[in-house]
């Protein structure tokens, strides 16, 4: 099978939302007037962002989530994408199962295939995204990371440090009951994109970002681009551990202190966090709602520079926690 038959049989569709889809050098994009296109990529390259033998099926899925989710963090609608796929070989059993995944997702998000390359070479998946943000009275409706003030509560959604319980378990560094690995490595192989929160958030919440590498590491972005500290509290942020509401979980099953690592430095969440001033908790919650997306405030924008951790008397905590960096 040959690259061009290959992308007629598992990659071509018809253009729906797009002007022109693939099959030209070139696709051609509609962009809905009043809006501004929302673009970002995300790479992911085996044995490092997944397991050489994981199922093509949730690997597909995990592509476009990843840079879903990062629309989601801007508020933006997914428009289309384009996708960049090395293989060592065309194996088609492995091509019908990764492009079921794909097209499932892209499907429940309105959200098309219009191009990008297939090579032969180590297993390596580039997705490129578009996305519409609307633009109101000349102004975009964008989310971005520079607009927290001091007094802003700090919100994040879903569950966090599942996905990295399963990776240390899948990597031996810790052992976990069947089922309850099993729900954590949906959490790592299956994420949720916030696409429909991040929507609902327009005009409500002052800045938002995807977390991808860690809660701490990411939060700092915020932090970086709005010139403003924040106080996290701990023991709200512990309970966002979804591994400790499965029927299988036990005290003491793991310790304190990695269930903390895990949340607040795990990594590969892919839910929203983001910052609202207290004033706006009702349209907040309204958001969650409209979204079914459960969100927790965890902790409060300072003017002091830093990010702070605290327990649940308020006192500082001095444990060090690194997220994830690829060259760190």
């Amino acid at each position: 099978m040959g690259e061009f038959d290959l992308i007629e049989r598992y990659f071509k569709r018809p253009a729906t939302r797009a002007a022109l889809g693939v099959g030209d050098d070139c696709a051609l994009l509609r962009p809905t007037p009043g809006t501004q296109l929302a673009i970002s990529s995300d790479m992911l390259v085996e044995n490092r962002h997944f397991f050489a033998d994981v199922d093509p099926a949730t690997l597909g899925h995990k592509a476009l989530a990843v840079n879903l989710s990062d629309l989601a963090a801007c508020g933006a609608a997914p428009l289309a994408f384009t996708l960049a796929l090395a293989l060592p070989r065309a194996d088609e059993a492995w091509l019908a199962a990764f492009s079921s995944g794909l097209f499932a997702l892209a499907d429940a998000h309105g959200c098309e295939l219009i191009g990008g390359d297939t090579t032969q070479g180590p297993l390596n998946i580039c997705i490129t995204v578009f996305g519409e943000v609307p633009v109101l009275n000349g102004k975009s409706q964008a989310l971005l990371r520079s607009g927290a003030r001091p007094g802003d509560d700090v919100y994040v959604s879903g569950t966090l440090g599942d996905a990295r319980l399963a990776l240390d378990a899948l990597r031996g560094a810790l052992t976990l009951p069947p089922a309850l690995l099993a729900q954590a490595r949906r959490r790592l192989e299956q994420p949720t994109p916030r696409v429909a929160l991040g929507q609902a958030l327009r005009g409500v919440a002052t800045a938002a970002l995807d977390l991808s590498d860690g809660l701490l590491g990411d939060l700092q972005h915020i932090l970086k681009a709005s010139g403003v500290g924040a106080t996290l509290d701990t023991s709200v942020a512990l309970g966002l551990l979804a591994a400790r509401r499965h029927a299988d979980w036990a005290p003491g099953l793991i310790p304190v202190e990695k269930q903390l690592e895990c949340v607040l430095a795990g990594g590969d969440d892919y839910e929203l966090a983001f910052t609202a001033p207290p004033s706006a908790r009702d349209a907040v919650q309204a958001a969650a709602r409209q979204s079914a997306t459960p969100v927790t405030r965890i902790g409060r924008i300072e003017l002091e520079p830093g990010l702070r951790l605290v327990d649940a008397q308020g006192q500082r905590l001095s444990g060090q926690f690194s997220s994830f960096d690829h060259f760190a």
